[in-house]
């Protein structure tokens, strides 16, 4: 296991493509949960510079923080509920430009601006967790953001194989 992560890149796509294997690489050989999970996202948000990353579980009926980077967060989310909640509902990953616009939107933190929130599913194609990414600038997620961390969640899903 790698003790750091090196990000290389000119662009966003180049960035990502960097960071995918090291990713795969830190987490081959470890089944705790929790421990891949958190580097994970230690690893998005250092390696990206986001300013927001985190899990929340689905458990009992509602969303609950998982490990994350970042200032504190929202502990529990309902299903449907802002735009986590809404991924949750809908199983698709959302997109959101503007925080202040989203119908709902639980404001944890004031500093965040734009949000891109994804699923990743279990064996019985279950919402089982929902990846959630912060910036604090407008319209900072796209859809090459959304290709690479869809691939983030594929080996998030793969954790729950081993």
């Amino acid at each position: 296991m790698s003790e750091s992560i090196l990000i290389s890149g000119a662009n966003k796509k180049e960035k990502y493509e960097s960071l995918l294997p090291q990713l795969k690489a830190l987490v081959e050989g470890e089944n705790d949960l929790i421990a891949n999970l958190s580097n994970i996202i230690a690893a998005l948000k250092y390696g990206m510079n986001f300013f927001w990353v985190g899990i929340y579980f689905v458990k009992e009926k509602q969303l609950v923080l998982g490990p994350f980077q970042g200032p504190v967060a929202c502990t529990r989310i309902a299903y449907g509920k802002g735009v986590c909640g809404k991924c949750w509902e809908t199983k698709q990953t959302i997109i959101v430009d503007d925080v202040d616009t989203f119908p709902g939107h639980i404001a944890c933190s004031s500093l965040s601006k734009s949000e891109i929130v994804l699923p990743a599913f279990d064996r019985n194609v279950e919402v089982n967790l929902i990846l959630d990414v912060d910036s604090e600038h407008l319209a900072d997620f796209d859809e090459t953001d959304k290709a690479y961390l869809e691939q983030v969640i594929k080996i998030i899903e793969s954790l729950y194989e081993n």
